[in-house]
């Protein structure tokens, strides 16, 4: 095996692991970021949603080898201190319940936003696919529609 290299979250990584390890375990078990979830393991739920060159994707089912050379953003990297816009608006409008989808929803929130400033609840819909069992989306598309009004979204 020869090292993958990639940024995360602004950082460069040499990994030297078997390239077909999903992008989701060598964030957890090799970089110990746990912050991004294990939910399906079939890139259905979305609790494992990063971003890859500014794009949400799900990392579960992304074999490392495909994102050698990239950047890598995950829910660790939106913001140092959990103080971006998002964040804040996710706590101050008690947005999870359990919270287990949340990382994953944030992250797919955050990649819409950089593509469409003030989506539509038609946007939200097609942008957030991500499954919250706890059934929060209402306010999740409450907080959205909240963010775009506020400075630095």
């Amino acid at each position: 095996m020869s090292a993958i290299t990639l940024r995360v979250n602004g950082k460069p990584i040499a990994l030297d692991v078997d390239p077909s390890t999903p992008l989701l375990w060598v964030l957890r078990d090799h970089l110990g970021m746990t912050g991004t979830k294990y939910g399906c393991g079939i890139a259905e739920c979305g609790a494992c949603t990063v971003h890859v060159n500014g794009e949400a994707v799900r990392s579960c089912q992304l074999p490392i080898e495909y994102v050698a050379g990239a950047e890598v953003v995950t829910i660790e990297g939106l913001s140092e201190n959990g103080d971006h816009v998002l964040q804040k608006l996710w706590v101050e409008m008690n947005v999870p319940q359990c919270g287990y989808c949340q990382t994953g929803i944030l992250m797919a929130t955050a990649a819409m936003l950089a593509h469409v400033k003030k989506p539509t609840d038609k946007d939200i819909d097609t942008y957030i696919t991500n499954i919250c069992r706890c059934g929060t989306y209402p306010r999740v598309r409450a907080a959205i529609h909240r963010a775009t009004d506020t400075p630095g979204t």
